[in-house]
């Protein structure tokens, strides 16, 4: 059955960057209860105009579209120092997660948009914070911060995946996910490096910057919803053994 109107939400558009890109329009969903301090640095770098002009200067097919430096070299970043590596989280009773799978000794659900694994929430009642350690999982439409080989050297370069590649799980941050646009990143130009004429971020701004008159209109499936719960099921009953949370499709109307 197709959503009702009950079943979807409307994100907040303070977290929504938007990416003009040479192939069409990126709509991103950032996470700060996942990576707070990587979140930050990304708002803060769109709105000084950091991004507009930047190639993607490293695709690679099947696995995801580098992005972000101001050398389009892959040897650049900010002015800002760089940030300390938030490859895990904390997740206690108070986070937005809705869960669609119980590993027994992990939970597999989703915070919004983007898919995540947590230690089982049964262990919060032994913490001492009541929490429990948590990571995002690397599938299609997530956007992580790139780095050296220093866990503690993300600073602007970030890629937007365009396929699952878990080996990034816990050794690289990511920040948030696509609600819109995969079709785009699988169409940007591929290369290591992307040989010139390049595809390009022209802008990047955040949604609740943007004039009300060219403002997109952004709404998404909320995971709280029936609809997901439904499609949850189905996609579980369809997989069987084989079910993962990369296979759960969220809808989402950008107009």
């Amino acid at each position: 059955m197709p959503p009702s109107a009950a079943d979807w939400r409307t994100p907040n558009p303070d977290s929504l960057m938007v990416i003009d890109t040479t192939k069409g329009r990126i709509v991103v969903e950032l996470s700060p209860e996942v990576a707070p301090k990587h979140v930050e640095r990304v708002k803060n770098l769109v709105r000084k105009g950091f991004y507009d002009g930047r190639s993607f200067f490293r695709v690679i097919d099947q696995f995801m579209a580098q992005t972000g430096d101001p050398k389009d070299d892959g040897t650049g970043g900010s002015d800002q120092p760089d940030l300390a590596a938030e490859f895990t989280f904390r997740r206690g009773v108070e986070t937005p997660f809705v869960q669609v799978a119980d590993q027994t000794v992990a939970d597999i659900g989703f915070i919004g948009a983007l898919p995540v694994m947590t230690q089982s929430s049964m262990l919060m009642a032994m913490t001492a914070d009541s929490k429990v350690s948590g990571w995002a999982l690397y599938c299609p439409g997530v956007a992580g911060m790139a780095r050296g080989g220093d866990p503690d050297s993300a600073n602007s370069q970030f890629y937007l995946m365009r396929q699952a590649y878990p080996s990034l799980e816990k050794r690289y941050t990511a920040f948030g996910r696509m609600i819109s646009g995969i079709e785009v990143v699988r169409a940007i130009k591929t290369g290591e490096p992307v040989e010139e004429p390049r595809d390009k971020m022209l802008k990047v701004q955040m949604l609740a910057d943007m004039p009300a008159a060219t403002r997109p209109k952004v709404k998404v499936i909320d995971p709280h919803s029936a609809w997901f719960a439904a499609e949850v099921a189905r996609v579980r009953n369809q997989m069987g053994a084989d079910f993962t949370a990369c296979a759960i499709q969220i809808p989402s109307e950008v107009k």
